[in-house]
């Protein structure tokens, strides 16, 4: 990933925040087909080893699993804010022009070996950390007993398991930190009156970051 440094970011607890809050994350493998991707929502344990732990499951249909090896490398792409930034949000267009559009995105990319698991009980675990993560929220969140176990069963049966050890953790972070102060409050001015939440929160980066990414 190309990565000035005014827009590398390197704190593990902010690039594990951008990850748990964005879980759905594209996986890249190099498979004996060529690279594929698949979208899959990973589960991060950002106590296990020191960039952390991702966990998820593909279905069994799906031949990753298989074409593969354990201990592959794979990456995840976790993709974060993101929006276009139109030269009409800058002040220093009226002063010079010399502006140009340009599109402001925070994204993590974590890499580490996959390895495969079967086990019914490894996988019922997981199901049951994950649902209750992202069930929190409603006000009466589901339960994987709330269904019928022989059905769960059938579920599992129907899934295969992953964890990748992160080995390596690298995040950029291109919220305007080329921009002088009045050019940046302009974007996150402008940002803040969309109705988009993921503007926003764009607009929320960027009053985090100052010049050179400092917070």
């Amino acid at each position: 990933m190309y990565k000035p440094s005014h827009f590398d970011e390197t704190r593990l607890p902010v690039l594990h925040a951008l990850m748990q809050r964005h879980p759905l994350a594209a996986l890249v493998a190099n498979t004996p087909a060529g690279l594929e991707a698949n979208h899959i929502p990973l589960l991060l344990d950002g106590t296990r080893g020191p960039f952390g732990t991702l966990r998820g499951h593909v279905a069994r249909a799906n031949t990753l699993w298989s074409v593969v090896a354990p201990g592959a490398e794979i990456l995840a792409i976790f993709q974060g804010a993101n929006h276009y930034v139109s030269p009409t949000w800058y002040p220093s267009k009226q002063q010079h022009g010399k502006v140009v559009p340009t599109w402001n995105y925070a994204v993590v990319h974590a890499r580490g070996a996959i390895e495969w698991f079967h086990d019914a009980a490894w996988l019922r675990g997981l199901v049951e950390v994950t649902t209750a993560r992202h069930e929190a929220q409603q006000p009466r969140p589901w339960q994987v007993s709330d269904a019928p176990d022989p059905y769960i069963g059938q579920m599992l049966g129907a899934i295969v398991g992953f964890e990748i050890a992160i080995r390596e953790l690298s995040g950029k972070w291109k919220v305007s930190q080329n921009r002088d102060a009045a050019d940046r409050a302009g974007v996150s001015a402008a940002l803040e009156r969309s109705p988009d939440a993921s503007a926003r929160e764009m607009a929320a980066l960027i009053d985090g970051a100052g010049p050179e990414g400092a917070s």
